[in-house]
């Protein structure tokens, strides 16, 4: 691990001039256990955009785009409206109010409801987007041993070279809190925000230390 860099979930990553944005999570190809994207201030970054050299991620993750460049990514979330289930005049019943038309009726004024006004506020869903057959990593993931919980995850443990993913780290406040856990990424799958290790947890105990640098 002499030359693999964290990628701590929530630490800030630069642009070329300046601050882009924390790091809210990491999107990785499982099968290939590669990074293929940062989300940095809700925009999907590509892996290609990072700095692959080392001693320029002594300080945290550094792009090599602009902040301009960073915020013309593709938008790391979609938005679509939900279509309700309207009535024949294209209202849902509940998207519906009716209100009173005066007109001259026989007796003189009338009083009919036969007006349709919209009422209310489309509902919307908000979607993450997540290329086709990869998967994402947040601060606060569940670790979990094969004998029960250990710990969340903070982050990930990267070769700056190709963005291979070697460990994954594990949040302070863990069972072994005396010292930072890297657990390696072959022993680990993923499965709707929990990462799952291969190992108990007395074998977690037993990994060396985790060092950068």
């Amino acid at each position: 691990m002499n030359t693999s860099v964290p990628y701590r979930i929530g630490d800030f990553v630069q642009c070329a001039d300046g601050e882009g944005g924390p790091l809210d999570r990491v999107v990785i190809d499982p099968v290939a256990g590669r990074v293929t994207h940062l989300v940095v201030a809700d925009r999907l970054v590509p892996v290609e955009l990072v700095v692959d050299a080392p001693e320029a991620q002594a300080g945290g993750i550094l792009l090599r785009c602009d902040r301009a460049e960073l915020e013309r990514q593709a938008p790391a979330e979609e938005t679509s409206y939900l279509r309700p289930e309207t009535d024949p005049e294209g209202y849902a019943r509940d998207e519906a109010l009716l209100l009173p038309y005066y007109g001259l009726g026989a007796g003189g004024v009338g009083l009919t409801p036969n007006m349709l006004l919209p009422t209310g506020e489309p509902e919307v869903e908000v979607h993450e987007r997540v290329p086709a057959g990869e998967v994402q990593i947040r601060h606060g993931d569940r670790v979990e041993a094969t004998d029960g919980s250990v710990g969340k995850v903070q982050g990930l443990v990267v070769d700056p070279d190709d963005h291979s993913v070697s460990h994954i780290l594990l949040q302070e406040g863990h069972l072994w809190g005396r010292k930072t856990v890297a657990i390696p990424l072959r022993v680990t799958d993923w499965i709707g925000g929990r990462v799952n290790v291969h190992l108990t947890k007395a074998e977690l105990a037993d990994l060396p230390e985790a060092s950068f640098g």
